[in-house]
């Protein structure tokens, strides 16, 4: 093999480094060996880079690993960065660095991308097609067998629910038909990684509660979903880990329980309306001292309302400490303390009902990934304030 080739497919046991100058793109791979971890992941990715026009940081130097057997979710607010990354993955985009492996093997190492299965956002098809010989045809790219590619394009029509369109062509097909094909060619070659840009664009709940027990049967089979979606809901109900992608950075990744377990709290429920002699029995209960929390200001400042907008009225929250050291807040006729120890609660609860309060409610609350989201990309180093400035050069 030339030094040529070489620097093409890399060194049997080496770390994938892909890097693209202006004049041309050059393959090139570190000799340090693999650990086990990095070995066994499915995409491992770190220093991955795109710059448009030398100017539009759509990517800066992202870091991110997906693990066998789990789905992974990938969100982020419109221009982030995401589909940038889902095409750099797939090879579609050149990166202008990048560093890791799909399957244990250096990015853009072909056999490899034999195994992966993927679904564009925008993907189009040959409207003179049915969906059958559609997924034929994208079988045979993949190089699968005649008979079997028969056999599977008859057995993913089943599985996406489009078996009775099987023989119309797909220029008849609605958006959600196409989208449900889309899926079936994503999973034409029997992939062990799936990468799906926004699958349930365009389907109605039906179809979306259908997508989602597809991709938990392929994770019962032992593959790996990675899923670039910007409905949180639906990310929330598959996914087991996500990253958060903001102006082409990674700004929280883990677990689904790792990013939200910060924000569990209980919440006290009280009976009656947000009365100053509800507040003053709640004061008075509390052994700690309640000073009032900032709020945000009426849009309209001092001036009065103009005719017909109603300002809403806006109870104060106040906050204090209590003796075991936890944060409790109230406002209306709400008690939260800021703990997930139901032992913590326990005596607030007595101190209320001591006043004569009567408890309509207490639940343990955790912060959906919808709030998480928000929080995260509002942030002001990080967030949404920050997007424009970033993207087109300014600082990180």
């Amino acid at each position: 093999m030339s030094d040529r080739e070489l620097s093409r497919t890399g060194p049997k046991d080496s770390v994938g480094f892909v890097e693209y100058p202006s004049d041309g793109f050059l393959y090139e791979f570190l000799g340090t060996q693999m650990t086990a971890e990095r070995d066994h992941l499915a995409i491992d990715l770190r220093y991955v880079a795109k710059t448009y026009r030398r100017r539009i940081h759509a990517l800066r130097g992202i870091e991110m690993r997906v693990y066998p057997g789990e789905i992974f979710g990938l969100l982020g607010p419109n221009g982030a960065g995401k589909s940038t990354l889902v095409k750099i993955i797939m090879t579609v985009v050149r990166p202008n660095r990048a560093e890791g492996t799909i399957l244990g093997r250096p990015m853009g190492h072909k056999p490899t991308l034999a195994q992966v299965g993927y679904l564009p956002e925008n993907h189009r098809f040959p409207a003179y097609l049915t969906g059958r010989q559609a997924l034929e045809y994208y079988a045979a790219l993949a190089k699968v067998g005649r008979r079997e590619r028969k056999r599977r394009a008859m057995e993913l029509l089943e599985l996406v629910g489009m078996h009775q369109w099987a023989n119309t062509k797909l220029g008849t097909y609605s958006k959600g038909m196409q989208q449900r094909i889309g899926l079936a060619q994503a999973l034409s070659n029997d992939p062990q990684l799936v990468v799906l840009d926004e699958p349930t664009d365009g389907l109605d709940p039906v179809g979306r509660r259908e997508t989602r027990e597809i991709l938990l049967r392929l994770r019962d089979q032992g593959k790996t979903v990675f899923l670039n979606s910007h409905l949180l809901g639906e990310v929330e109900r598959v996914c087991s880990r996500v990253a958060i992608l903001v102006a082409g950075k990674v700004v929280r990744q883990g677990t689904l329980d790792e990013l939200t377990a910060a924000s569990e709290h209980y919440e006290i429920g009280l009976h009656g309306d947000a009365t100053e002699g509800l507040s003053s029995a709640v004061r008075a209960a509390l052994p700690c001292e309640l000073q009032a929390a900032p709020v945000g200001a009426s849009p309209f400042g001092a001036a009065a309302a103009p005719p017909g907008v109603v300002v809403p009225v806006v109870v104060p929250t106040e906050r204090g400490t209590l003796p075991s050291g936890e944060t409790v807040e109230f406002d209306g006729a709400m008690v939260r303390i800021h703990t997930d120890q139901a032992q913590a609660v326990q005596p607030v609860i007595d101190a209320l009902r001591g006043q004569g309060l009567v408890i309509e409610s207490v639940r343990l609350v955790r912060q959906s990934l919808e709030d998480f989201f928000i929080q995260a990309v509002s942030d002001t180093q990080n967030g949404d304030a920050a997007v424009q400035a970033i993207r087109k050069g300014g600082p990180a």
